[in-house]
């Protein structure tokens, strides 16, 4: 029995077929976990906080000003006019509710307190949302 290689040099092989597979694996976890960070956010760029803390509600209603002026809730278009019935029919009785306002940056402020205006008579908590500032 001849165990010796017939060239007489030892081969050496790296198998990289697994590492294919986790590589994939991991780029599929990364762009899964990106997509449902936040599913209900219209892009939008939103003014810098340096204090920017998170608020955990027991329910939540996205409201979002884009930079042209168009809102949504939950990432369903709405004109101004129809905001607060819309807002109105997802209130429960007894449910506390908080609103997690998005406004781009280049929204006048106008049109944020207009928002808030609808929250306050509708008597919901409103939370404006910003982005951390970098240092």
């Amino acid at each position: 029995m001849n165990i010796r290689n017939r060239r007489g040099k030892p081969a050496a092989e790296v198998h990289t077929a697994a590492l294919n597979d986790i590589m994939f694996f991991l780029m599929l976890f990364f762009l899964l976990a990106s997509a449902v960070a936040n599913p209900q956010v219209v892009k939008l760029l939103l003014p810098k906080s340096s204090a920017g803390e998170q608020s955990v509600a027991k329910k939540t209603i996205t409201v979002s000003i884009t930079g042209d002026l168009t809102y949504h809730i939950d990432k369903q278009p709405v004109p101004f006019d129809e905001m607060e019935q819309r807002l109105q029919a997802e209130i429960n009785p007894g449910e506390e509710i908080t609103i997690m306002l998005y406004a781009d940056s280049s929204v006048p402020i106008q049109n944020v307190i207009s928002v808030m205006d609808v929250a306050n008579r509708l008597k919901l908590k409103l939370v404006l949302a910003t982005e951390p500032k970098k240092d």
